[in-house]
């Protein structure tokens, strides 16, 4: 009676403890890129592949007259497809639950204008619904770039660059500087104007 006594402890033991190291695996696994920040995130993902889409085609005048310049082989329009695959998943990644948006001890990178790291995670977890949308609101924009791609369309690519930007602005505008006055005021003439043709 007593070894079976023993062996039902030493069981239950097991089982517990294995319960516990169970759900220390699960909750390493639900948050599992926290460790980097959302600054991290922009400046590796988001910001070198939106540079890569917004410089793709540009149109310059020379001696020889006006020259356009945009992807013109296999290559160079899936490195295209690849920034914009980046860009659209590194948002994915920003909407993970308590991502931070720079680590501690980090200020604003121009403190004039932009919020502190704490003031936009606090806006963040006030607005996660907001904050979401604009996430989506990129992704829409990447969708945009990746169809003209697939499509190999310069005309097409350059006015998902505008749709980008847009995307991006607005949502620094919400979260890094609502107190900017000159950014918010940006676009108030342009809200008053009649509906235009985009800029390609």
């Amino acid at each position: 009676m007593r070894k079976l006594l023993l062996l039902l402890i030493i069981t239950v033991a097991g089982c517990l403890s294995v319960a516990c190291e169970a759900k220390k695996a699960d909750e390493a696994a639900a948050e599992p890129g926290t460790a980097f920040t959302i600054r991290e995130v922009m400046q590796s993902m988001v910001a070198p592949n939106a540079d890569t889409l917004w410089n793709a085609v540009s149109t310059s005048v020379t001696d020889k007259g006006i020259e356009t310049k945009a992807p013109s082989n296999e290559e160079e329009w899936a490195n295209m497809r690849h920034a914009a695959v980046t860009i659209s998943e590194a948002m994915n990644t920003v909407l993970v639950p308590g991502r931070k948006v720079a680590k501690p001890g980090e200020q604003a990178k121009d403190p004039k204008v932009e919020l502190t790291p704490e003031q936009i995670d606090a806006l963040i977890a006030k607005d996660r619904a907001g904050w979401t949308k604009f996430a989506r609101e990129l992704q829409k924009a990447m969708n945009e770039a990746i169809t003209a791609i697939d499509g190999k369309s310069a005309d097409g690519l350059s006015a998902a660059g505008a749709n980008i930007d847009a995307a991006c602005e607005n949502c620094h505008k919400q979260y890094w500087y609502p107190n900017d006055t000159k950014a918010q005021e940006s676009q108030q003439p342009q809200q008053s104007q009649q509906p235009t043709e985009p800029k390609k």
